[in-house]
């Protein structure tokens, strides 16, 4: 017999617990043959199969979508996997779309490498393009893709302004704003259509689970996103919810703590002699600085670093130093992260902000201290080994 949450517990009272339940199943069973034939008259929020998603996943959109002042919310397996849901479900061949020279490595080559084979327009445009994005609008400009700011340069876009053009003009936009986080930055509270989160990063907070939302305040959008993820097979696991349910708990405490200790050392190693540049919209130094100081309400936890030039080894000495930084990609987690995106990376963008390499750094919840030591030791490591 199927298991029926409403027959009476045999503990003779119900069960209540501070933890959201974790339901699982790819088979949805209904009472009668109307009900099943009725199934797919529920969507978008109904349940029918696997894929349309369980309890546990809809609590969760349920709460970004609170977290990011929206009205409704799809999860995805990754913020990539949402960043593609988003695009796909609206572009198809004939239209015009436009992204950030600084926008998330996986969505430029969704764009380069399938969008314009199948009859796509793409073109990129600079991140600080600002009101002159309309320009490049053109009659068959279906969307704008925005990151603000990029995950390694740092580049910030004028939000609002871009917002308002493209919505004067019919054209649909989509923020990826994984750098802030809601608490941070709430894109649909600037006129964007589709605010795009790496859940993977802050909301689950410990680097053990991938995952990605799309929030909107539209509902017929949200039907046309529900309909997309069904379609396209982007369905997230009931455990994986869990987790981030979990670390949405947290999210700001962790936020806030992580901000002060990113600011804290990102304006220490600024004053650094071996650090050209700091790539960090918080600092007053960056070029960024007063689009954050207007739009934004905490740091994050992310920036880069352009170190003074140095042989390749160089930068071998300072990764190799790290003690309590680990060596790897992504950020928002409890742990910091230290990563290298070496001169050619910068040189083959549009748009380039450097030519020289990079390290980018997330800062997690270790002592702050004993970050700044690490970093301390790494320079020089560098120093030596330049010498």
């Amino acid at each position: 017999m199927p298991f029926s949450p409403d027959k009476p517990s045999p503990a003779g009272r119900a069960y209540a617990s501070l933890s959201p339940a974790v339901w699982r199943g790819s088979t949805v069973v209904f009472d009668t043959l109307d009900d099943f034939a009725a199934r797919k008259h529920r969507q978008p929020d109904g349940y029918s199969y696997g894929v349309t998603g369980t309890p546990t996943a809809r609590l969760l959109e349920d709460r970004i979508a609170a977290l990011e002042n929206g009205t409704h919310c799809v999860i995805t397996p990754s913020g990539a996997a949402a960043l593609m849901t988003t695009v796909l479900a609206y572009v198809r061949a004939g239209d015009h779309l436009l992204l950030s020279a600084a926008c998330y490595g996986s969505l430029s080559a969704l764009a380069d490498k399938w969008l314009a084979s199948l009859g796509v327009d793409v073109e990129y445009y600079a991140p600080a393009i600002g009101a002159d994005i309309e320009k490049q609008i053109r009659p068959n400009t279906r969307m704008i893709c925005l990151e603000s700011p990029g995950s390694l340069t740092m580049e910030m876009c004028d939000v609002p302004a871009i917002a308002a053009i493209a919505r004067g003009r019919g054209v649909l936009t989509m923020m990826d704003n994984t750098w802030a986080s809601p608490l941070g930055f709430r894109p649909l509270d600037h006129g964007v259509d589709f605010s795009v989160e790496a859940a993977t990063k802050f909301f689950s907070g410990h680097s053990d689970v991938l995952m990605g939302s799309i929030a909107t305040n539209d509902a017929g959008h949200y039907a046309v996103l529900r309909d997309a993820q069904s379609t396209l097979g982007q369905q997230v696991s009931p455990e994986d919810c869990f987790l981030v349910l979990r670390g949405l708990e947290t999210l700001e405490l962790r936020v806030n703590a992580q901000g002060e200790s990113t600011l804290r050392i990102a304006a220490w190693l600024a004053q650094q002699p071996l650090v050209e540049k700091v790539w960090y919209p918080p600092l007053p130094s960056d070029s960024g600085h007063w689009l954050w100081k207007r739009d934004y309400r905490s740091p994050g936890c992310l920036f880069s670093l352009q170190l003074v030039p140095a042989p390749e080894q160089a930068y071998r000495a300072f990764f190799d130093a790290l003690k309590h930084f680990s060596i790897g990609a992504s950020w928002g987690g409890v742990h910091s992260l230290a990563a290298f995106y070496p001169a050619e990376l910068q040189c083959a963008r549009l748009y380039p902000a450097t030519d020289q390499p990079l390290v980018r750094l997330s800062i997690g919840l270790e002592d702050c201290g004993a970050l700044q030591n690490d970093l301390q030791n790494a320079l020089a490591a560098y120093a030596r080994a330049r010498a």
